[in-house]
């Protein structure tokens, strides 16, 4: 079974190694051009070596059932590309607590892979290499640039702004408790316009174009249309559960799986 477990996986080992190469080559760049400093160059080290291992053993786990995937795929390319610049700005906002951060910079490549967020799902669909992988390895990448950017945010508007970013994260514990939550949710375009508002808010709010009580009211908006679409999620799993085609049988994802599911490529025709 191992070998044939590094048989499957061989495919897509290449993509993986280069994006960890690029990444390690973006981090210098930032060294050398807006002059990272060493916690902001080990944060980055960190997170491609984080992500590196992440995708091996998660491709190893599902490449079998990956409808005969013979590569990596293009729209993974594509999430992986966005993956490298969330390192870049992973890296950028460590470095904010040591001095004062290049902000145009750590703008653009948020706005670049926010961007982006948009193509993958597409190249997916139209490539025809729409997998559970796929939607999920989008949905971490999503996650995690909205925590950083509310990491960035801490100074200048305060903790509060963290429950953005770890909203996702405590309902996926929940989950774990309460299992009922993590039951597949009906498609929902007000969930997803609300979703891709974080994104855009934050990366407004961290530009600094904003005077800063305009900031924290923008994002404090932000945080209570999240609210508001949890909360409603959370009392649609309840209503349904345990009933027959209720949350196990509804043809959504889990929200517990996507987190914020505008921002994730679906496994499915809503990808």
């Amino acid at each position: 079974m191992a070998v044939q477990e590094r048989y499957d996986t061989r495919p897509f080992g290449p993509d993986i190694t280069a994006g960890t190469g690029v990444q390690l080559l973006i981090l210098e760049a930032l060294r050398r051009v807006v002059g990272l400093s060493t916690v902001g160059w080990l944060t980055g080290c960190v997170f491609a070596v984080a992500t590196w291992v992440v995708l091996t053993v998660a491709l190893r786990r599902s490449w079998p059932r990956s409808f005969g995937m013979a590569s990596f795929g293009m729209a993974n390319r594509v999430t992986l590309a966005r993956t490298i610049l969330v390192g870049g700005v992973t890296a950028l906002v460590a470095d904010s607590f040591e001095r004062r951060t290049p902000v145009a910079v750590l703008v653009a490549l948020a706005a670049v892979a926010l961007i982006l967020d948009a193509v993958d799902g597409q190249v997916a669909r139209r490539t025809g290499t729409v997998t559970p992988l796929g939607a999920r390895f989008d949905m971490e990448v999503d996650a995690f640039l909205i925590l950083v950017l509310c990491v960035y945010l801490v100074v200048p508007l305060g903790p509060w702004v963290l429950c953005i970013g770890l909203m996702r994260y405590v309902f996926v514990a929940a989950s774990w408790v309460w299992p009922w939550l993590s039951g597949a949710l009906p498609h929902s375009m007000a969930r997803k316009t609300v979703a891709a508002l974080q994104g855009v808010v934050l990366v407004v709010a961290g530009a600094g174009v904003l005077p800063r009580p305009a900031a924290a009211l923008a994002v404090s908006g932000a945080l209570a249309l999240l609210v508001w679409s949890f909360g409603r999620d959370v009392g649609w799993l309840w209503r349904v559960r345990g009933l027959a085609g209720g949350p196990a049988a509804a043809g959504g994802r889990d929200r517990a799986e996507e987190g914020l599911p505008a921002m994730s490529r679906r496994a499915g025709p809503d990808r």
